[in-house]
């Protein structure tokens, strides 16, 4: 579920240590100014459009302070609030952390080569920043199939919940959900996907070095968990029918109200992240099956693709202060003993 890319990266410039660089590019930038492919490339040449440019930091600059906000509303609400700290919220606080991790250091950079027309952060840097982006967007959707799971047992198999999801069992679960994520990651390094993309100002994973491990990507990063969270879904919804119609005459209600609130408070932050990531993810898909689509596909389609997944990190916190009554109490008790401490 990596961002895909969608050109041959051998026709965009390739980022390199500083010491092999010519000495006068140490400090230059290797963004869209110089970004022109060689001939016959897939790529079409990057112009720089001003408006463009101020859009796309004005869309990264409210991700950023909003995913830093909300997210570190979210982690210190679970930690404060009692009838938020329950098993299935651990993994509410992991993917606060991997939509965080972005808002720290990846989206400043991408900033940064928004305002300088290129990156200027060196090689290093953008390894790291790629490999920070792909962490944020696997673990997210790793976490957002195991809080999915976490809600099928809790409402499916409630007998059976407290012995699956005890504290130590779930602790076990969101370590696993991280050590997975890493080891999602870590291939990239080996087809040395890890490059910067002068058209979304960012360094990312370049997905194109090999139609299959693209195919393979998105189908074990994002359709595949799409799969299992849909089906978790699926089933908790049959339950609910089930129980509003009374299908079986001596079923007793299964499901609370607050029950329900919480897994629709799921459901939404499930069905965001597939809106915002599946036109990237089934871009990338295309490509690899077909690389003459390369160069069908509109620069500013693949652009905004790439955006619209960025944005989804800050969607999360703002989900649940809507729909979660037990979070927007927190979030308002935070914001006031904040706002009494520094008045």
């Amino acid at each position: 579920m990596d961002p895909m890319r969608l050109v041959d990266p051998r026709h965009l410039p390739q980022l390199m240590p500083l010491e092999d660089r010519d000495p006068t590019a140490a400090t230059g930038t290797l963004g869209p100014r110089n970004s022109t492919p060689a001939a016959g490339g897939g790529a079409p040449q990057h112009h720089a459009v001003p408006w463009v440019a101020t859009l796309l930091a004005g869309v990264l600059i409210a991700t950023i302070v909003v995913d830093v906000i909300g997210n570190l509303l979210v982690i210190v609400s679970v930690f404060r609030n009692r009838k938020l700290r329950k098993a299935g919220n651990a993994f509410v606080v992991s993917l606060a952390f991997a939509d965080l991790v972005v808002a720290i250091y990846p989206y400043p950079l991408v900033l940064t080569a928004i305002f300088n027309d290129g990156w200027i952060a060196g090689y290093i840097h953008c390894q790291i920043s790629g490999f920070l982006m792909g962490l944020s967007v696997i673990g997210s959707i790793f976490n957002i199939t195991g809080i999915a799971i976490n809600r099928y047992c809790y409402i499916c198999h409630s007998l059976k919940y407290d012995k699956l999801f005890s504290n130590s069992n779930t602790m076990c679960y969101v370590v696993l959900v991280w050590a997975l994520t890493i080891l999602a990651i870590v291939p990239n390094w080996f087809v040395e996907s890890l490059q910067y993309d002068p058209r979304v100002y960012s360094c990312t994973f370049a997905q194109s070095v090999s139609s299959l491990y693209t195919i393979a990507v998105v189908v074990v990063h994002f359709i595949l968990p799409i799969g299992i969270v849909s089906y978790c879904y699926l089933r908790i919804w049959i339950l609910v029918i089930q129980v509003r119609r009374r299908v079986k005459p001596d079923s007793r209600p299964k499901i609370k109200p607050h029950d329900l609130r919480n897994f629709l408070t799921m459901f939404v932050v499930f069905v965001l992240f597939a809106v915002c990531w599946a036109p990237l993810n089934l871009i990338g898909l295309a490509v690899a099956v077909d690389s003459t689509l390369g160069r069908a596909i509109p620069e500013w389609l693949f652009t905004a693709s790439y955006f619209m997944a960025y944005f989804n990190s800050c969607l999360n916190a703002v989900v649940y202060g809507v729909l979660n009554h037990n979070f927007r109490k927190e979030y308002k008790r935070i914001v006031l003993i904040i706002f009494k401490f520094h008045c």
